[in-house]
């Protein structure tokens, strides 16, 4: 797979349809999908608006024949579409073609909820994402059932993931014993916040003498009339944490002065990935980058695509259409475009645009 294109990828998610009154493949309804979205299309209705208005010969690159699929084909379908074996396929694509950081790759784990997309008993759906730090792009999503949570689907979502010296930072949910040593096990890193969840290590973590500990890094500067000072001190920890294969602990104390008040933050930081392998500054700058994981993909799902508003709520429909956004988030990222409301824009002045970004994905 490691020469195919995003259209070919396609070929690999099995078709929920009985063969028989098939008129249009599932490839050609997922890539239309894929293409109407990357021209800033929303919902099903907007997709089977895009494709009746595309030229033949544009909808033909795609596969497309003598007739168009309609709105309800492509509801009924993409709601029946295997979501799961879809996010594997997409993800072990987008795998391919991402790289390493500063020698290492960094993967963000966070979850997000769908605010418009409910069940028939009314539960939310909620998805576990893995992004990829270095290029922004989605290489993993899995659901988390309304019965359970995110902390046991993390080995889920990590599982297609070559973990070999990569490294995973978490926020303070996934802080767990179990969750650390699947990753160091899988031979990779973790990098977690740690928070009252984890009391107990926390409060630990806070009796340490950050006194006697010398800064490892200081910066600060202006923007929106503010002044802002982050100093990061880190230690390493030989034994006597309880927390599977900590390396190093770190102190992150952000202090914020606007209008003349002051704020101050502390966060504190533990990892598998001792000094001589990472230094404080390189560790405080994963987190830095995990935390932008909220910017780079749920605030432009949630505004760009305005998916908290999206009523998709049939089957797998809310968490298929969510990967087509993942999808048309990594393409757009991998093409070179940091605005991805922008390129929105630009691939939906044309028709021909975004079926061509996809044959070159």
């Amino acid at each position: 797979m490691s020469d195919t294109g995003i259209l070919d990828a396609l070929d690999w998610v099995p078709d929920p349809r009985a063969r028989r009154g098939v008129r249009h493949p599932l490839t050609v309804i997922l890539s239309v999908s894929l293409a109407a979205v990357c021209a800033g299309a929303r919902s099903f209705t907007a997709i089977a608006e895009w494709v009746h208005d595309a030229p033949a010969d544009a909808l033909g690159k795609l596969g497309v024949a003598d007739r168009v699929p309609s709105e309800s084909t492509i509801r009924r379908t993409l709601a029946r579409v295997d979501a799961a074996v879809l996010d594997q396929v997409i993800g072990m694509w987008a795998w391919l073609r991402t790289r390493v950081v500063d020698g290492r790759r960094v993967i963000a784990v966070d979850g997000k909820t769908l605010r418009g997309a409910r069940d028939a008993a009314g539960h939310l759906t909620h998805l576990l994402a893995a992004l990829d730090h270095g290029s922004g792009v989605v290489l993993g999503q899995v659901e988390v059932g309304a019965k359970t949570n995110e902390i046991p689907l993390i080995t889920d979502l990590l599982a297609p993931l070559d973990l070999t010296d990569a490294v995973v930072t978490a926020d303070a949910l996934h802080c767990q014993r179990a969750t650390a040593e699947y990753i160091v096990g899988r031979g990779g890193h973790y990098v977690f916040t740690v928070k009252n969840n984890q009391k107990v290590l926390r409060d630990l973590l806070k009796s340490l003498p950050w006194n006697a500990i010398p800064v490892s890094s200081s910066t600060g500067g202006y923007g929106h009339g503010r002044r802002e000072q982050r100093t990061i001190k880190a230690t390493e920890v030989a034994g006597g944490l309880g927390f599977p294969h900590a390396c190093q602990v770190l102190q992150v104390r952000r202090t914020v002065t606007r209008k003349g008040r002051r704020s101050v933050e502390v966060v504190y930081l533990v990892t598998s990935i001792p000094m001589t392998s990472a230094a404080p500054l390189q560790v405080a700058g994963w987190v830095r980058g995990h935390w932008a994981i909220e910017n780079r993909l749920h605030w432009v799902r949630d505004v760009t695509f305005d998916e908290d508003r999206s009523a998709v709520r049939t089957g797998t429909g809310p968490q298929v259409m969510a990967t087509i956004r993942n999808t048309v988030v990594s393409v757009l990222r991998l093409a070179g475009h940091d605005n991805i409301a922008a390129a929105l824009r630009h691939h939906g002045r044309d028709p021909h645009r975004p079926i061509d970004l996809l044959h070159a994905a």
